[in-house]
């Protein structure tokens, strides 16, 4: 339990940091000014010809004492020295949140407590004065502390994360569905993939780029962040956006299922049958009947045909296009429409090649639910088409 805990804390910490760093470039002035993660200090923000290194960091369950921001502030002066003289704007931010203590810190950082309490420390018992080692004048560590500003106020990692999505509902005028799993999933991964470049150039982006990498409604889930927030939150977010109940309207509806290697025939049957009773109106007060499509993605044709012969068995009337032994398939047969008559309450794709053919058939409006767990395996951009990500197949019972 103890390390579930501490590797959740770790975890925390560095989504926190990448929230700070999303945050930082929304709300850039210029498209192109910068920021940098992992430069000078954990974010470095770059606007003209000034740049600001920010040490952040979450403490949430620690409490403040001058020693845990001493020793990045004492780095930070180090940076001072080898850049005074060179007339760059640098300036300096110390970003924490903490549980308590904050009442420790002075209003008014000067001179005396910089050396005392920040500057100051011992070593294998060996007293050091940082800024006498670094040759710094008290007229030096003035200036520095001019360029320093030392937030221990910080705000919680859950406003943070609300503040990073409703500063993305804005920039893309979207819900906030749309903005936390599709824009700030987006964020992540890209903010990840970042964080491991090598060169500072590779770690740098500009608020135009970062905008533009991440407008993609159909990028895959950071699978981190969807295990940390929760599976079942997660699953209860996709229903209410894409399933609830009000949404059940007429329209041919397919369902193309990514199916893992653990999930068994029986459990594959039992979900393709609450698709069907979930996704069907078939009553003979509909004036417009219509019942659900379901591909089955990495599953074996003998499997496919197994779980057919399993719902023939439970008198469970279905199409696959196929009229009789022998047959080619056919679009006319498959997009037949159901009616409480001829009671079909499913629509089997036997290949993935067909979907494209059924689309066609179709004469009302259509709508493509694809669920994935790695990757994407169709392409569809004529309908509407809603990408859902998912850790496991059984997933798909919790949403739909």
């Amino acid at each position: 339990m103890g390390k579930s805990r501490a590797a959740i804390d770790t975890i925390t910490g560095y989504y926190y940091q990448f929230d700070y760093y999303i945050l930082q470039l929304l709300e850039l002035d210029a498209d192109t000014d910068t920021v940098c993660i992992e430069g000078i200090e954990d974010v470095d923000i770059n606007h003209l010809d000034e740049t600001t290194a920010i040490q952040c960091k979450y403490y949430s369950k620690t409490e403040y004492n001058h020693s845990v921001i001493a020793k990045p502030i004492r780095l930070m002066l180090s940076n001072y020295k080898e850049t005074l003289g060179s007339g760059k704007q640098l300036k300096y931010r110390i970003y924490g949140n903490y549980s308590s203590g904050q009442s420790k810190f002075p209003d008014v950082v000067d001179v005396a407590f910089a050396k005392e309490k920040l500057f100051t420390y011992t070593h294998d018992d060996t007293k050091h004065e940082h800024h006498i080692e670094l040759g710094l004048t008290d007229e030096d560590i003035a200036d520095f502390l001019t360029r320093l500003t030392i937030d221990i106020n910080a705000i919680s990692y859950e406003e943070q994360v609300k503040c990073v999505i409703t500063k993305l509902k804005e920039v893309f005028s979207c819900c906030e569905y749309e903005s936390e799993y599709y824009y700030y999933n987006s964020s992540l991964r890209l903010v990840k993939e970042l964080a491991t470049k090598q060169r500072v150039a590779e770690r740098t982006i500009t608020k135009r780029e970062f905008i533009s990498k991440i407008d993609n409604r159909n990028g895959l889930f950071d699978i981190w962040y969807l295990q940390f927030k929760g599976v079942k939150e997660y699953c209860q977010s996709v229903k209410a956006q894409y399933f609830s109940p009000k949404n059940v309207s007429p329209c041919e509806r397919l369902f193309l299922i990514d199916c893992d290697e653990r999930i068994l025939d029986t459990e594959i049957k039992t979900l393709v049958l609450k698709i069907a009773k979930n996704w069907s109106k078939l009553s003979k007060r509909e004036v417009s009947p219509f019942c659900p499509y379901i591909y089955l993605h990495n599953v074996s044709e003998q499997r496919v045909s197994n779980i057919k012969q399993a719902l023939q068995n439970d008198d469970i009337y279905f199409l696959d296009g196929y009229d009789f032994k022998g047959a080619t398939f056919s679009t006319k047969s498959i997009a037949r429409r159901a009616t409480a008559h001829n009671e079909i309450t499913i629509k089997i794709i036997t290949d993935l090649e067909q979907v494209d053919q059924i689309l066609d058939a179709i004469p009302t409006s259509r709508e493509i639910y694809q669920f994935f767990i790695k990757e994407h395996y169709y392409e569809n951009s004529d309908h509407k088409h809603i990408f859902i990500q998912i850790q496991e197949t059984k997933n798909i019972s919790e949403i739909i």
